[in-house]
């Protein structure tokens, strides 16, 4: 963003929401019905990963733990073979340890207060508002990736944000917020369509946006002047070796032994030792006493 230098233009709130309300997706968690415990799920889910992978994911979830202490009383382990390929289990983990303090001292509830939900274990900045805004129709910033990419550009004239900042980047996509607390959280969902369909990082489809005004064509599309942003690698990483090594034991019935691991990723032993011993630390899987390996919850020889 512009680092709170120079005018910010408003973001037309009547033209999004009609797009919003004829063009936005039909995506499982925004049907009626949905609980505030279901898309916390969904919240936690789409961190990094796309809608697409998704879906049919949460749609398992929700028909296996409706509810926090549905998915308390099952296993870490469980919880982690459930959630498959999507990437960062360790969102899992810390789920499963939100789950258990829904149950025990919210009376099986997510709570409405951004304060209180930000206490909750793995519950950050961005989903604790997104819950609020989302479950429970608050007036409340709620700002990811592509949120900061549209104000950028609609509001600030820029092709890019700038370096992310909570306090300004909350700040700023709350000075746009309709006053209307309904018309807000609508607001809310319909800025990060944008983003998503419409205003995305490559090739912006310019031509179909429903906005009538945008700083940046305004500004006649100027490139953007920062560093430019490193592309994350996926093959040859040691999150590629650690799903790797996740993949044997969610497949596997309990303990394996370090053998059925090591030819996973035979080409570097070094790089597969330091993915296993990072799953060991996150506490995404034990060794048991007699040195076998198993999921978090199942490294019990007994």
């Amino acid at each position: 963003m512009d680092d709170g230098k120079g005018a910010q233009l408003p973001i037309d709130a009547e033209a999004l929401l009609g797009w919003f309300d004829t063009d936005g997706r039909d995506l499982p968690w925004r049907r009626p019905g949905v609980s505030a415990w279901q898309i916390l799920m969904s919240e936690i889910m789409l961190q990094q990963t796309p809608v697409v992978r998704v879906a049919p994911i949460w749609e398992q979830w929700v028909q296996r733990w409706p509810v926090p202490s549905a998915m308390a009383a099952s296993s870490q382990a469980e919880v982690l073979r459930a959630w498959g390929k999507l990437g960062y289990p360790r969102r899992a983990l810390r789920l499963h340890e939100c789950s258990r303090v829904l149950a025990e001292e919210y009376g099986d509830e997510v709570p409405a207060d951004v304060e209180t939900l930000l206490g909750l274990p793995g519950i950050g900045a961005y989903t604790a508002r997104a819950v609020a805004c989302f479950a429970y129709g608050q007036r409340v910033p709620v700002v990811d990736t592509n949120v900061r990419r549209v104000v950028a550009r609609a509001s600030h004239g820029s092709a890019e944000p700038g370096n992310p900042s909570t306090s300004r980047d909350l700040a700023d996509v709350e000075q746009l917020l309709p006053t209307s607390v309904p018309r807000a959280a609508r607001y809310s969902a319909a800025l990060m369509e944008l983003g998503a369909l419409i205003c995305t990082a490559k090739n912006p489809a310019c031509l179909l946006c429903p906005l009538p005004e945008c700083a940046w064509i305004e500004a006649g599309r100027p490139a953007h002047t920062g560093p430019a942003k490193k592309v994350q690698k996926f093959a040859g990483t040691d999150r590629q070796v650690r799903g790797k090594l996740m993949s044997v034991l969610r497949e596997s019935s309990g303990p394996v032994e370090r053998a059925q691991l090591d030819i996973v990723w035979p080409t570097d032993p070094t790089q597969r030792d330091r993915a296993l011993d990072s799953l060991l630390t996150d506490g995404l899987i034990e060794q048991t006493e007699s040195g076998l390996f198993a999921l978090a919850g199942e490294g019990s020889d007994g």
